[in-house]
């Protein structure tokens, strides 16, 4: 049965989330290959940028403390995505459900210490190719209110 239309629009969150180095700097490891803890006595993986896990190289740079990899997002923004798709209300089955795209819309830098407020609406439930898709579009703004991230997340939901 498609997912009722009448759920475009519907608002989720908000959630949230205060930004830590360790957990920067462990996204930032995994990312880009390496380690991603330092309790194994990791290091940075070679060739990444040290403004993503290094407070003295970031001090000095214009940013003034590290930035997160452009990809962190997902550590936080996701939360009204998951909130829409496990929602009783839009009936869908999760394990019928694939993860189809996501994507970021970056407006600002992202700094340890940053408090993210994020909320969720779903702007898209469309069929197509005997699937359902639900698309979530989300805001991620800072303590300051300012908005730093959009993402768009989108589910495909198999019938069967």
């Amino acid at each position: 049965m498609p997912i009722d239309q009448r759920h475009i629009g519907k608002k989720y969150g908000p959630t949230r989330y205060e930004v830590g180095l360790e957990k920067m700097r462990e996204f930032a490891y995994a990312v880009g290959g390496g380690v991603p803890t330092s309790s194994f006595g990791a290091s940075a993986p070679s060739g990444l940028n040290p403004l993503l896990f290094d407070e003295q190289v970031a001090k000095d740079s214009p940013y003034g403390k590290p930035i997160a990899f452009p990809t962190f997002p997902v550590t936080f923004a996701m939360a009204p995505f998951g909130q829409a798709v496990t929602d009783p209300e839009l009936g869908i089955n999760l394990l019928m459900l694939v993860h189809g795209e996501q994507e970021f819309e970056l407006f600002d830098a992202i700094h340890p210490g940053d408090v993210m407020t994020t909320t969720g609406t779903v702007t898209q439930i469309y069929e197509k190719a005997g699937k359902d898709f639900v698309v979530v579009v989300t805001e991620s703004r800072n303590q300051k209110g300012k908005l730093v991230v959009r993402g768009t997340w989108t589910a495909v939901i198999r019938q069967g």
